[in-house]
């Protein structure tokens, strides 16, 4: 991987990392427009103020937008969504892994 490569891999990471983010986003995930409110209750646990600044921080990069019915996630956040699709397998075998070993 290049130097730019892992500056543009960082970036993406430091922006997904904050609270709530990649839930702001997994909640647009089936394309259906949200308001504030609904999107709030999507994502469960998060405070208005911190929902204002994800949104904020995920509209800079072009990743979220707000149109006429609410918010919804823009081409490229919908590229990303569809890059971490793999996420829900993982998670559920990963999830029953651990589930086991605890027995």
């Amino acid at each position: 991987m290049s130097a730019k490569e892992s500056i543009a891999v960082g970036q993406l990471l430091s922006l997904l990392e904050s609270r709530y983010a990649i839930r702001v986003l997994w909640a647009l995930r089936d394309g259906h427009a949200q308001t504030f409110r609904l999107l709030q209750d999507s994502v469960g646990g998060i405070t208005p103020n911190t929902l204002n600044t994800r949104i904020k921080e995920l509209r800079e990069a072009g990743l979220l937008t707000h149109g006429s019915d609410g918010y919804v996630v823009t081409a490229a956040g919908a590229d990303l969504l569809k890059r971490l699709g793999d996420l829900q397998a993982f998670a559920v075998k990963w999830s029953a892994n651990l589930a086991k070993k605890a027995k």
